[in-house]
C-alpha cells in the first residue's frame, strides 16, 4: 500500500496572519511537536531577513529528527537558492521548495512574467536546486485558475529538471470533490512523467470542501497533501489523519501519523500557538524546556559543548567557545555531569562579558490584594538616571515591563530559570534570563537575597550584552 505523505503548513500561514504572530520558541517547540507526530514534511517560513531567518532554519534543522524540513526561496534566484540551502542543509532530511503562482493574473502580479519568461525561470531555478539537494519540490500556486495548457507544460518542466514532488494548489478554493478529482485525473493523463514523482495537492478551505477535495486528490492518486495541525483555512491535518487511518481501504493509502496521539498533541499545538503575550506580563508565553534533558560529562570535548550550545539557542564566537568550555570543565571535573540548565548559567557568567551600558540604581515593588503588582525600576546609562513604573501580574513581571518601558525595546524571553544557591535564611538566589534578539539567544545572570533581585540583575545583564552588539 502507498504512503501519502502529511505536510504541515501551520507555520507558513501563520506568518501571513495579521492576528497571531509566532515568536522564534514557539516556531521551535512547533516543529518538535509536529516531528513527535511523525507528520512527513514540516514546511518552514522562507528567508526574508537572513541573520534572523537563517538561525531559525538552522535551529529547526537541529531540532527536527524524523520528518522532511521543506523551505521555500523566497525568490527564484541563485543566490537565494544558496542562502537557503546553507540554512537547511544540516536537517536529516532537508527539502528546497521552488514556488511560482501560475495562473496569468497571479504571474504578473505577483511575479511581473508572462508565461514564457515563468517557465524558463522555473525550470533554470529548480535544475540550480538540483545541484544542492536532491529533494526539490516545485509549488504551482493558484494552479486551479491557471490555463491549463501552460500548467500541463510547467509540471511536465519542473519534473524535467529535477523536481521530485510537484504540487498543485488550489489557492481560490472553489472547487467541490468531483471537480477536484477530474482536475487531478487530467494532469496525471496530460503529464506523463508525473507517475514518477510525488504529486502534492493543496486546497483552501474558503467553501469548506477543503478535506473533502483533499480526499478526493488522494484517491486520484496524490502523494502528498499541504495541511495544518491548527484550525486554519486550509485542509485538517486531523481530520485527513483519521480519515486515512480509518479508510485505507478506500484511500489505498496511509499516512505515517500517529492517530493514537493525534488528539493529545494537536491540543498541545492549539495551547501553544493560542497563549500569548498581555499588557501586565512581560512573557510571550511558555518558556523554553530545551535544557533539561541535556546532560554532559567530563569527557566531553570543546566540539560537544559547542554543539549544545547551539542546540541551546547560542550563536557563540570561538573566544567564546573556549571560554565556556574551560568553566565547563572546571566544573565536570569537580562533580562529573553538567545539565543544559547549568551550561546556561556558564555561558551567562562565561561568554560576551561586556561593559554595562546600564547599571541597576534602585527597584521598588509594591503588592497588594486588591490592585496589581507595581514596579518602580531606575536604571543608569551614560550618568543620567531613567525610570519608569509598569504593573504586572507578578511582581517579575512588573519589573520586565518597567525595564522594557526604560529601553523602548521588547526582547523575546526565552526561558527564566530560577534557583537557590545558599541555604538558610539569608540564602541567596540565583537567576538565569535568556533573552532572544534577531533570533540569538542572549543569557544573564543574577544572584540576590530575593528573587526580584536578581531576576533584575538577570535580565540587564542580558540586556547589556544585546545592546553592545547592536552597537558593535
Amino acid at each position: 500500500m502507498r504512503e501519502v505523505r502529511i505536510s504541515d503548513v501551520s507555520m507558513k500561514l501563520f506568518s501571513n496572519s495579521k492576528e497571531v504572530s509566532l515568536t522564534f520558541k514557539k516556531k521551535l517547540e512547533l516543529a518538535k511537536l509536529l516531528d513527535k507526530l511523525s507528520v512527513g514534511v514540516i514546511e518552514a517560513e522562507g528567508i526574508e531577513q537572513e541573520k534572523v531567518d537563517s538561525l531559525r532554519i538552522k535551529s529547526m534543522a537541529s531540532a527536527v529528527k524524523n520528518s522532511v524540513l521543506a523551505v521555500p526561496l523566497s525568490d527564484m534566484s541563485k543566490e537565494c537558492a544558496d542562502l537557503t540551502w546553507a540554512s537547511v542543509k544540516e536537517a536529516n532530511h532537508p527539502r528546497l521548495q521552488v514556488v511560482a503562482a501560475v495562473s496569468p493574473a497571479q504571474m504578473e502580479y505577483i511575479h511581473h512574467m508572462k508565461a514564457d519568461k515563468m517557465f524558463a525561470k522555473v525550470t533554470e531555478t529548480i535544475e540550480y536546486c538540483k545541484t544542492l539537494t536532491d529533494d526539490v519540490e516545485f509549488i504551482a500556486d493558484d494552479a486551479t485558475r491557471s490555463d491549463v495548457d501552460f500548467l500541463y507544460k510547467v509540471i511536465d518542466g519542473a519534473i524535467n529538471a529535477g523536481a521530485t514532488t510537484v504540487t498543485v494548489s488550489d489557492a481560490a478554493g472553489t472547487m467541490l470533490p468531483a471537480e477536484f478529482t477530474e482536475f487531478v485525473n487530467n494532469i496525471y493523463e496530460n503529464v506523463p512523467a508525473l507517475k514518477d514523482v510525488v504529486l502534492g495537492i493543496a486546497c483552501s478551505n474558503d467553501l469548506s470542501m477543503a478535506d473533502a477535495c483533499a480526499v478526493a486528490g488522494i484517491i486520484a492518486g496524490a502523494g502528498e497533501v499541504k495541511t495544518s495541525a491548527y484550525p486554519l483555512s486550509c485542509i485538517s491535518l486531523p481530520n485527513i489523519a483519521r480519515i486515512i487511518a480509518n479508510k485505507e481501504d478506500v484511500c489505498k493509502a496511509s499516512c505515517s501519523v500517529r492517530t493514537t496521539e493525534l488528539k493529545r498533541v494537536c491540543a498541545q499545538i492549539q495551547w501553544l500557538l493560542e497563549i500569548g503575550r498581555t499588557s501586565t506580563s512581560a512573557f510571550d508565553g511558555a518558556v523554553s524546556t530545551e535544557g533539561a534533558d541535556i546532560i554532559l560529562n567530563a569527557n566531553d570535548d570543546m566540539d560537544a559543548v559547542a554543539k549544545v550550545c547551539a542546540k541551546l539557542g547560542y550563536d557563540l564566537s570561538e573566544e567564546d567557545i573556549v571560554s565556556v568550555y574551560k568553566a565547563f570543565s572546571r566544573i565536570a571535573s569537580k562533580k562529573g555531569t553538567v545539565t543544559g540548565h547549568e551550561l546556561d548559567a556558564i555561558i551567562a557568567s562565561s561568554a560576551l562579558q561586556v561593559p554595562p551600558t546600564y547599571t541597576i540604581d534602585g527597584y521598588l515593588i509594591t503588592m497588594g490584594d486588591t490592585a496589581g503588582t507595581t514596579a518602580l525600576i531606575k536604571l543608569k546609562k551614560d550618568d543620567e538616571v531613567s525610570e519608569n513604573v509598569a504593573i504586572g501580574d507578578g511582581p517579575v513581571d512588573a519589573a520586565f515591563l518597567a525595564i522594557e518601558g526604560i529601553t523602548g525595546s521588547h526582547y523575546e524571553l526565552d526561558d527564566f530559570q530560577i534557583k537557590a544557591v545558599t541555604e538558610g535564611a539569608e540564602a541567596m538566589g540565583e537567576t538565569i534570563v535568556k533573552l532572544r534578539s534577531e533570533g540569538k539567544v542572549y543569557s544573564g545572570r543574577g544572584i540576590s537575597v530575593d528573587v526580584v533581585g536578581s531576576s533584575i540583575r538577570a535580565y540587564v545583564n542580558a540586556l547589556n550584552k544585546i545592546v553592545y552588539e547592536e552597537h558593535e
